[in-house]
């Protein structure tokens, strides 16, 4: 009997020493890296990583599982680079700032994250809320469902600016916000800021350079950061190891921030030619938003769901994206997929492969733009971004042919991260 149960007890060590293996049979595998997809191919998952990708449909071992994606098409998982994962659009959302506390933005943020993640974007780059830093962790340690978070925390910017949180306040309410707060005004005050974000936990810096739409404030596009600001911020990023995300409307804005070092422009809404030549000198990452440039004018028409000077912002500047990111595109400019998710429902972030697509981008490019291209600008493209072995095991399917028909990047129906299944 003593042996029976030595037997068994090596048997087990055996198999637990084994580890189990996830045999995908993808029936078309756009791999991010190639132009073409591949037909008929399996990829082999070990633990939480890529161990081998495989011509025709390999056969599992006896303690492996298989996941059937024949007719399906399979992709790295989507990244959306411009996020906000602690608030959604609604139309009393301006009154909500003196109503809700962090912890109800934090509740929300729950079903936020997982819609997002369902959606099939398994890492997102969120830019700036109340609670991301805690959502993230709550990710990490497998509390909650969501997509990997590369959280900016805090934004920072000028008083008066796209980032000051008491815009639109009464005068007794506005106070004076520092750098705690976000706010940041001269070289020193601007250290201070990256300093005080990389204290709380931040993964990337997010700077206001121009005005913004959604902001209580009457420009929405001109400058807000002088280039030595902007320098001074970049430099200190460098200093902590942390990249510097610019959001940008107004060309004055956009080219002290491509100057002054940063990595990032966001939405980029009225760049001119000379702003397309310093991003290709420059090696600038450009993050378009389409989805929300049509989501704000949209609600802009809704009487009172935005306060009069912010309806009239959304109004102009809105529609100008589409044709700023074509000739963009045309121009060569380096392009990752970002929505500005939170200005519209999420969940409904692979709207804007359509609209990027309606805009002239191959189908092709633009999956590139949310999975290879997206993982360069994290500095992550060593470990996310495409199906290759030794990468992490962020894996999705959709239902149809996305390079054919641009509905199917809204068909989800598998979502693997690092090598756990959400959605089948």
């Amino acid at each position: 009997m003593r042996k029976f149960f030595q037997l068994l007890f090596s048997l087990f060590f055996l198999s637990a020493l084994t580890a189990q293996k996830t045999f995908i049979w993808c029936g078309a595998l756009i791999d991010g890296v190639a132009d073409e997809p591949r037909k008929n191919m399996t990829v082999v998952v070990e633990k939480n990583k890529i161990y081998a990708v495989e011509n025709g449909f390999s056969k599992p071992g006896t303690n492996d599982r298989t996941i059937d994606l024949r007719s399906k098409t399979v992709t790295p998982g989507w990244m959306d680079m411009h996020v906000h994962l602690s608030s959604e659009t609604n139309p009393n959302q301006y009154l909500e700032r003196f109503q809700l506390n962090k912890v109800d933005y934090a509740y929300r943020s729950v079903g936020y994250a997982k819609k997002t993640l369902l959606a099939g974007f398994t890492t997102v780059r969120d830019a700036g809320g109340p609670i991301i830093i805690s959502l993230k962790k709550a990710i990490n340690q497998g509390m909650i469902e969501g997509p990997r978070i590369i959280a900016a925390g805090t934004p920072i910017g000028s008083t008066g600016s796209h980032a000051d949180p008491t815009n639109g306040y009464r005068e007794d309410l506005m106070g004076d916000p520092d750098p705690k707060a976000g706010v940041a005004n001269g070289v020193d005050e601007c250290i201070k800021a990256v300093r005080e974000r990389y204290k709380e936990g931040s993964d990337v810096i997010k700077i206001m350079a121009t005005g913004g739409v959604l902001s209580v404030a009457s420009n929405g596009s001109g400058a807000q950061f002088t280039e030595n600001e902007i320098r001074a911020i970049v430099q200190t990023a460098k200093d902590y190891n942390l990249k510097v995300m610019a959001h940008a409307h107004g060309a004055e804005g956009i080219k002290r921030a491509i100057r002054a070092g940063v990595n990032s422009i966001e939405h980029g809404t009225l760049m001119d030619d000379e702003c397309i030549e310093l991003f290709k000198k420059n090696g600038t990452w450009y993050v378009p938003t389409l989805t929300a440039g049509r989501s704000v004018g949209d609600s802009a028409k809704i009487p009172g769901y935005y306060p009069p000077v912010v309806a009239a912002k959304a109004i102009d500047i809105g529609p100008k994206l589409k044709a700023t990111f074509a000739k963009a595109y045309k121009e060569g400019v380096r392009i990752a997929f970002g929505t500005d998710a939170a200005v519209f429902r999420h969940g409904m972030n692979w709207l804007e492969f359509t609209y990027m697509i309606e805009g002239g981008m191959k189908p092709m490019d633009a999956i590139k733009a949310a999975t290879i291209n997206a993982a360069e600008l994290l500095g992550m493209k060593d470990q996310l971004g495409s199906i290759e072995a030794g990468k992490i095991a962020d894996i999705i399917a959709v239902d149809g042919d996305p390079l054919k028909d641009i509905q199917a990047f809204g068909k989800v129906i598998f979502v693997m991260k690092e090598g756990i299944v959400y959605k089948q």
